[in-house]
């Protein structure tokens, strides 16, 4: 038995694009082609696309995908160690998450009481986080991965510490104008998306194409949609849209 690809496409949610695409570059051939040239997949074609949407899903860039498939001979081991690295990452988000809430209650009462941005105990700033792990999230950004981990590698953890706590002031900014109503164009939001857009380009040119499959990463990447979601529902697409208005209208 096999299915067409609109078939696959809506079975898995994956375009029939993305599912030609995969086929070109060798990573997923279907199982056969039909009548017009229609590409039909079989079993064998479907349990591996499913591990490529679990390795996607993981921030694992599709070279290395192809290389993991390869490599792989049997079915049930490998699924059984892609069960393993989806455990790690669930304990890892809600460690992220519950760093970020513990960020956003010390930064609300800081407001409350009226007095400056303090943090307790800094130190928790960076359960789940760590540098390395940015990196590997960037791995469809391979040139600014490098830049950044080059980065990352020379900053003193004085340094690190309030890149991090100014990247999580971002977040939090940006849930507050959408709480406000604001619409991805609105000037305030456009500001801070002008402000982080200038921070990447201090590390290496970015194009306004790149900056927008940046932006679209804030979706489509379930590591970086997680850390948003964690903030406040819909900040990922909020994010997002900001950035493709930004890069429509703003750089050159």
């Amino acid at each position: 038995m096999d299915w067409p690809i609109t078939e696959v496409a809506r079975m898995s949610g994956v375009t029939a694009r993305t599912l030609r695409h995969y086929d070109e570059i060798g990573l997923l051939p279907p199982a056969r082609i039909g009548t017009g040239g229609r590409r039909h997949y079989g079993e064998k074609q479907l349990l591996q696309l499913q591990q490529i949407l679990v390795l996607r899903a993981l921030g694992v860039g599709l070279p290395e995908i192809g290389r993991i498939l390869s490599e792989q001979v049997d079915g049930v081991h490998a699924l059984r160690s892609h069960h393993r690295r989806l455990l790690a990452e669930r304990d890892r988000l809600d460690a992220l998450a519950g760093t970020v809430s513990r960020t956003i209650a010390e930064l609300e009462q800081s407001r409350k009481d009226g007095h400056p941005v303090t943090i307790n105990r800094p130190e928790n700033l960076f359960e789940g986080v760590q540098p390395s792990q940015y990196e590997e999230n960037m791995r469809d950004f391979p040139e600014l991965a490098e830049e950044v981990g080059r980065r990352a590698a020379a900053m003193s953890q004085a340094d690190a510490d309030a890149g991090q706590r100014e990247r999580t002031a971002q977040m939090i900014r940006l849930a507050e104008l959408m709480a406000a109503g604001h619409p991805a164009d609105a000037e305030p939001v456009q500001a801070e998306v002008a402000a982080q857009y200038r921070a990447l380009t201090g590390l290496r040119a970015v194009s306004a194409e790149e900056y927008r499959a940046i932006g679209r990463s804030c979706v489509d990447n379930e590591t970086w949609r997680a850390a948003y979601e964690a903030i406040a529902p819909g900040l990922a697409a909020y994010q997002r849209d900001a950035i493709e208005v930004y890069a429509t209208t703003r750089p050159n």
